[in-house]
């Protein structure tokens, strides 16, 4: 009985670990997903309706409101908005010698809301894969006349990290001397650009208060096929399906609901990083989900086994509980409340020890600790009886089966 109660508190134990990470391993891995980037670029309509019709980015003369850009931390889902970043291009001409193309961003800038929230939002933990050579541009540490330079821009004008460098802007007339603040590695068109502070592009570019671009990084729930209906027409869904549709995270709920509070603009979902975090999250809570059910069925198979060895062992008592009169179902019913009774301690046993190895996975793998979800408290409970009355079918049989004669007077 000892070892059939380590053997159901070492599948529980395991269930409760696996269970309580695939509940929570959701907002993990989206975390951990955000450091590769946005999965919600916002722009305005204008420009979105052409690059749908036509594949180009737009005509240039379509803006969004920077000060619009707090209200994304208004919507329902504004606590799954982790961060977001508006951005505004335009061409600077590097000392007389060349135009290059230069954004202008929030690194890290620190908003104060209506609301009373505080927060900083910018690029800088949104690129954080950058190879940065230097220092980020700090807003909030008087940075406004630091540029950061792409690597293929440093190497075409030899510029070096605290180099002074004249920029100008043909289209203004504009014009300023900028201070190397870093030089980055970003591995794609980036580094064939310029990144300044918002400010210092919309004073060369005259667009004060404008902006081009925002991108949204948002923890997310996969999309099913609600979802992918909401995405092609949101008014296609009947209320009860627009009220579930708009209070879960999916990508393009949250997408609709930045639309509601950003003026002439078009959310949408960066599809390669938003279908990738989906697909790497269902293939986690997969894995978590088939290592729970090997469990319980290796917890099934020792269970069995050991029930059975457990009724060999007593064959003489049961025999002789027959021999007096003992029916065949009073009988099983005393072996199965002796086997439950034993499920219900290592069960408990397993709880809280399968906390303990949730806990170890949260930290090793997440760096933080896996929150304790009640729910799983049921599901453990109704899968350990599933698995101690299927291990104990055997031997219920064998039990059955055996022969007062037999085992009383040994075959004679």
């Amino acid at each position: 009985m000892a070892m059939i109660a380590f053997t159901i508190a070492l599948g529980a134990s395991l269930a409760t670990a696996m269970l309580n990470v695939m509940f929570g391993v959701s907002d993990k891995v989206n975390q951990e997903l955000k450091t590769y980037g946005a999965n919600i670029r916002v722009v305005p309509q204008t420009a979105s309706l052409l690059d749908d019709l036509y594949g180009v980015s737009g005509d240039g003369q379509q803006y969004l409101k920077e000060d619009e850009l707090g209200k994304i931390k208004t919507i329902f889902w504004a606590f799954n908005v982790v961060d977001f970043a508006p951005y505004l291009e335009t061409d600077v001409s590097v000392a007389g010698s060349g135009e290059v193309g230069a954004t202008g961003t929030w690194f890290r800038h620190h908003l104060s809301l209506p609301t009373g929230e505080e927060l900083d939002a910018g690029m800088i933990s949104m690129k954080n894969w950058w190879d940065v050579h230097g220092e980020w541009i700090r807003d909030e540490a008087g940075d406004g006349d630091c540029v950061m330079v792409g690597r293929n821009v440093a190497e075409r004008f030899s510029l070096k990290v605290g180099d002074s460098v004249p920029l100008s802007s043909k289209a203004t007339g504009e014009s300023y001397t900028a201070r190397v603040k870093g030089i980055f590695d970003a591995g794609g068109d980036e580094d064939d650009r310029i990144f300044m502070p918002l400010s210092a592009a919309q004073k060369l570019s005259g667009k004060a208060g404008l902006i081009n671009t925002i991108e949204v990084s948002a923890l997310t729930s996969p999309d099913n096929e609600l979802a992918r209906k909401a995405a092609q027409n949101p008014e296609s869904l009947t209320n009860a399906e627009k009220e579930l549709w708009y209070c879960t995270a999916y990508v393009s709920s949250i997408c609709y609901q930045i639309q509601e509070v950003i003026s002439n603009a078009v959310a949408k979902p960066v599809r390669q990083v938003a279908e990738s975090e989906g697909a790497i999250l269902s293939k986690t809570q997969l894995l978590m989900l088939l290592i729970t059910v090997l469990s319980l069925i290796g917890s099934a198979l020792g269970i069995s086994n050991l029930v059975t060895a457990s009724v060999m062992e007593r064959s003489k008592e049961i025999g002789l509980l027959k021999a007096v009169g003992a029916h065949d179902a009073s009988i099983s019913l005393l072996v199965l409340t002796e086997i439950m009774i034993t499920a219900v301690i290592g069960c408990a046993g397993g709880y809280f020890v399968g906390l303990g190895f949730a806990q170890i996975i949260g930290q090793s793998v997440f760096g933080s600790a896996i929150p304790v979800t009640p729910t799983v408290i049921p599901l453990v409970i109704i899968l350990i009886f599933i698995v101690t009355l299927a291990g104990s079918v055997p031997s219920i049989r064998l039990l059955l089966s055996l022969d007062p004669a037999e085992v009383l007077h040994g075959g004679h």
